[in-house]
């Protein structure tokens, strides 16, 4: 129970990361926003480390933690790019589809052996977070192919959204679609080094993610040279999605070897959820029926879960 109970945690704090760095990239370079969120993050572990750091860990742990941090800021870096495209309910919900299914898999090929119910819970997630997400790409993909008065009227509606609601437009709704989908191969990587990590060496994996999310991370500013830092609410708004995005980090750690990966990645994986319902609220996104019967969906799956037991 402790597993699932620290996995939904995880995917509280990687949802509302992703919302805070969403708005940020919306009106600041991706890769700045990115360095900043990779910073603040570094800041977070540095301060949990002495309190949860084991002596001499394994040249393997380190490794595999660095690992699962180039991957988690590639997803980032995908994932990002996809707010720009498409509305938070798109690209967010896609990515968990990509993370979920491949953890899911990884952790059947090592040999998990999830309970029955467990696995129920697992099967009906997948569908609910495409729910969640289908409506609305099946929306920016009829907007794309509508006749030219038709496009030109939905193309004016959008414009009247944005700036009432703060949506990203979505003009380019397939690279949105496509960057969610590789955000989410990317964050898989995350969630299985984190996992073959292991938990003999304390917090020392995750502090080795972090390097490599800030190794990532400043290569990609030395490669585009996008050295200007966006302004003080961006800036904000990347050092929070750190923080919160850290602590994602560090709760899935430890929810991941108090219980099967095939389980808590895809708890994690529900962090959308949170993403939509921070849109909904603060932003005033619209939740189709669609949206709303995969939110329920995915509540009856950590049922599922919880019922059946994390290991």
């Amino acid at each position: 129970m402790l597993a699932i109970v620290l996995a939904l945690a995880a995917a509280i704090g990687y949802g509302g990361s992703d919302f805070a760095a969403g708005l940020a990239t919306r009106s600041g370079s991706v890769v700045p926003v990115t360095l900043i969120v990779s910073v603040g993050s570094a800041l977070i572990v540095a301060a949990a480390l002495p309190f949860a750091a084991a002596p001499g860990p394994s040249a393997a742990a380190l490794a595999w933690g660095f690992g699962a941090g180039l991957g988690g800021t590639l997803g980032a870096f995908a994932l990002y790019l996809g707010f720009r495209y498409a509305a938070f309910s798109v690209a967010a919900p896609l990515s968990a589809v990509g993370s979920a299914g491949f953890s899911v898999l990884a952790g059947l090929l090592l040999g998990e052996r999830p309970t029955d119910l467990a696995l129920a819970g697992i099967a009906l997630a997948l569908p609910a977070i495409v729910a969640v997400s289908a409506s609305a790409a099946a929306a920016s993909a009829a907007a794309a192919s509508d006749t030219p008065v038709q496009e030109e009227a939905a193309q004016e509606e959008a414009a009247q959204e944005e700036a009432v609601q703060g949506e990203a437009a979505t003009d380019r709704p397939a690279a949105g679609v496509l960057l969610g989908l590789v955000a989410g191969a990317c964050f898989a990587l995350l969630f299985i080094g984190l996992d073959r990590a292991g938990s003999g060496s304390g917090l020392w994996p995750v502090a080795a993610a972090t390097a490599g999310e800030l190794a990532a991370s400043l290569v990609a500013v030395l490669v585009t040279r996008s050295i200007r830092l966006p302004g003080t609410r961006p800036r904000l708004l990347a050092a929070l999605a750190g923080a919160t995005g850290s602590a994602g980090t560090i709760l899935f750690f430890l929810a991941t070897h108090k219980g099967f990966l095939a389980v808590t990645a895809v708890l994690t994986s529900l962090y959308p959820a949170m993403t939509i319902l921070l849109a909904r609220v603060l932003l005033g996104e619209r939740l189709t029926a669609l949206r709303l019967g995969g939110l329920v969906m995915a509540g009856a799956c950590v049922a599922l879960i919880a019922l059946g037991g994390a290991s």
